[in-house]
């Protein structure tokens, strides 16, 4: 077990809660929208062994608490490197935790390393005939009634179960633990501030991303993912995709070990 070092860091107003472990290339990782640092357990401890590990729970999340100011998430990521002294770093994001890196990378080009974008796709990226699935729009209405626990298991439903899968055939107490970490966002969520999008968004910026790239999805997930996914790959100069299979919107979760082999194995070509 590696020794981990942990504090709270002010950013704009916000503490933030951070985790450090290991030595070497820093490694910066982001979590999803319906997660929080915990999403990372087994990669934290795994990639540690061998690079300075860096995870924070964003603001209103886990126990980093929300606050009204407006803010960008790209920059948080950058205040909390300048303050653990870190000048670049690899870069993986899940989710909303991906777009976050991306932004970061295509700000601050010469501070990221690589990128891993775990069921994710770049700001601002839509297509013409997507439409709503009856989850999102029972969701949208629970949202409105403010039931939360509703929210929440139409969230599960989506991006947990994935795509023609039934809570069932899920492992519960990996549901569950996605569950317990999306209610405190959830909860926080009517206290945070808007997260400011880039003057240009990055679905217009694919060409200026000149380091390596790594999109991983699982199979079972939304028809964004997998749009996005080809997006990427058709305009990012030096992308490479990987789709594991029986998974949905957090595969690093569902399968650690061929997760941690994909990323270990991308990692060791940079």
């Amino acid at each position: 077990m590696v020794r981990v070092q942990t504090g709270f860091v002010e950013i704009n107003g916000a503490k933030i809660y951070y985790e450090v472990a290991g030595e070497g290339q820093p490694f910066l990782m982001v979590h999803a929208g319906i997660a929080s640092k915990s999403m990372w357990d087994d990669q934290f401890d795994f990639f540690a062994q061998k690079y300075k590990v860096v995870r924070y729970d964003m603001r209103g999340f886990g126990q980093s608490l929300p606050i009204a100011n407006d803010y960008q998430r790209h920059e948080d990521i950058r205040a909390l490197l300048d303050f653990l002294k870190i000048d670049h770093a690899y870069l993986m994001g899940c989710s909303m935790g991906g777009g976050a890196c991306m932004n970061f990378a295509l700000e601050y080009p010469d501070r990221a390393d690589a990128l891993i974008m775990v069921g994710s796709g770049p700001g601002g990226f839509s297509y013409d005939d997507w439409s709503p699935s009856p989850l999102d729009e029972e969701m949208d209405v629970a949202f409105q009634k403010g039931d939360l626990e509703r929210v929440n298991e139409l969230a599960m439903r989506i991006f947990v179960d994935g795509t023609g899968r039934t809570p069932d055939q899920v492992n519960p107490a990996l549901r569950k633990k996605v569950y317990d970490m999306n209610m405190i966002a959830l909860r926080n969520g009517s206290l945070l501030g808007n997260d400011v999008a880039l003057a240009t968004p990055a679905a217009q910026r694919l060409g200026e991303l000149q380091l390596p790239v790594l999109v991983v999805m699982g199979d079972l997930d939304e028809e964004y993912i997998f749009k996005a996914a080809d997006f990427m790959m058709a305009n990012i100069p030096n992308v490479h995709k990987i789709v594991m299979h029986g998974t949905a919107h957090l595969p690093n979760m569902e399968f650690p070990t061929e997760f941690n082999a994909h990323v270990q194995a991308f990692l060791d070509k940079q």
